[in-house]
């Protein structure tokens, strides 16, 4: 019980990144990105923000007409910006490693729109939280950095996050996990992952997150 109360705390407050006005040092709607520049990824965060707050914004009277909207504009804005398949192997652990390329590719598969559907119903669910991004202090270097942020909440202490950031072949920076007050969504996931391969399998694991998946898709269309 406390794993799942854990896991949806960080669903929730995540999607809050891409969502709520944000307290940040640079002017990131005046950033411009020269094609052959790599962003760093704190500007990248901070410039997905914008662009999601945009889209919400452009898209309000659709989004209340048809709320599966939400699913295209998280899609198209937020996931790009996330290594699923870097999510998916840290997850499984060293289950990863037994599993054969057929269900690797069906876990990433079923575990990103797991991902995707959770992300998009937190956000029609967002409260007035308001994420204030620390000054940054990672060394660029080493291709590897977190994102540090604090979660300010009305009458309430705030709560420290950090995004898990690496920069990939293509010189882009991905996101491939996230802690909120120090709990890790792949840590969440691999101790709940692994529980359900001891049990049933790899596959009995990948069929039970594609029919999570459809039950959640046909409740949509009611």
């Amino acid at each position: 019980m406390l794993v799942k109360q854990a896991m949806t705390k960080i669903i929730v407050i995540l999607l809050m990144l891409f969502m709520v006005a944000i307290n940040v040092q640079a002017d990131v709607a005046n950033v411009v990105v020269e094609a052959d520049k790599t962003v760093e990824p704190q500007v990248l965060m901070e410039t997905t923000t914008n662009q999601m707050l945009l889209a919400l914004k452009e898209n309000k009277a659709a989004l209340e007409e048809d709320s599966s909207l939400i699913y295209g504009l998280v899609q198209d804005i937020i996931m790009p910006n996330f290594d699923f398949n870097k999510m998916s192997k840290l997850a499984l652990g060293k289950n990863w490693r037994k599993a054969d390329t057929e269900q690797r590719e069906s876990f990433t598969a079923e575990f990103q729109l797991l991902l995707v559907r959770t992300y998009s119903t937190a956000m029609l669910e967002y409260t007035d939280e308001e994420i204030k991004f620390l000054p940054f202090r990672g060394d660029l270097s080493k291709k590897k950095v977190k994102v540090a942020m604090e979660i300010l909440q009305p009458g309430g202490p705030s709560i420290p996050m950090a995004l898990s950031m690496y920069l990939n072949k293509e010189n882009a920076w991905k996101v491939y996990d996230v802690k909120i007050d120090g709990i890790s969504l792949v840590t969440n996931y691999r101790s709940s992952f692994s529980t359900k391969i001891r049990n049933g399998g790899m596959d009995k694991l990948i069929e039970n997150l594609a029919k999570r998946n459809e039950k959640v898709k046909e409740a949509e269309k009611v």
